[in-house]
């Protein structure tokens, strides 16, 4: 069942440790078939080195397990909240990043500071409230989602796909794994550059609007311009 899914998923897991996003068992990818509405995650607490395609665990929009001998990952909760709420997203990422994780912990959205940011995120990369006692004592890591979701009410998950759980760490998503995996790598990027460049000033000087709107829509937008046709995008 979902063979193709179950190999996307795997490689891009195996994706985020080569591009040292995760530590231990600190993270997950998914994806998801939206013509069967199944989800394909990874096992929880897996070892990285034992995880194989036909390891990956198959889960419905309830939760519910419908293929796989192993237990899904215990974030399974805060993605399905994910796929129901985003439209037109296809597979999603967790990681402990380091630099992603520190704003995070601080409660802090990512600024952005300069081009390299807007060319991925249009605008700051948001950060949830904290969760209440009684959201995290029952049903955490739906409440998970749920926060998220809160967090994109005024704004399109599209357009900026990622978002900082506050105390906790990064959640990135995307059309595909692949995409997905990619997002979560320019996302720890720009953390440690707007680190970087906040350690450096005690002021924060934000990209102007017009300088975001130019970098974002000239990959993003309707007449957009950048990379290759068909290609990879190259500068």
């Amino acid at each position: 069942m979902l063979e193709g899914l179950k190999e996307s998923v795997y490689r891009a897991n195996c994706d985020v440790i080569k591009s040292h996003l995760v530590t231990l068992t600190w993270g997950n990818v998914s994806g998801f078939d939206k013509q069967e509405k199944l989800i394909v995650i990874k096992p929880s607490g897996l070892s990285y080195e034992e995880l194989k395609p036909e390891c990956m665990v198959v889960v419905d929009l309830k939760g519910s397990k419908v293929e796989g001998d192993l237990k899904p990952s215990s974030d399974t909760p805060t993605h399905i909240e994910l796929y129901r709420a985003f439209d037109g997203i296809g597979s999603i990422v967790h990681t402990h990043s380091d630099y992603a994780s520190m704003f995070a912990q601080a409660g802090k959205e990512i600024p952005c500071l300069g081009t390299t940011h807007a060319d991925h995120f249009h605008g700051s990369v948001p950060v949830t409230r904290s969760l209440k006692q009684d959201e995290v004592e029952i049903g955490y890591e739906k409440n998970t989602g749920s926060v998220i979701i809160e967090a994109f009410e005024k704004l399109d998950p599209l357009a900026c796909p990622a978002v900082l759980v506050s105390g906790h760490g990064p959640f990135t998503w995307g059309k595909t794994p692949d995409q997905a995996v990619e997002t979560s790598i320019a996302l720890e990027k720009i953390a440690k550059m707007a680190w970087g460049t906040l350690a450096l000033t005690s002021k924060e000087r934000a990209l102007p609007d017009y300088i975001l709107k130019k970098h974002y829509l000239r990959k993003h937008g309707p007449d957009a311009y950048y990379g290759q046709k068909g290609g990879k995008e190259d500068e």
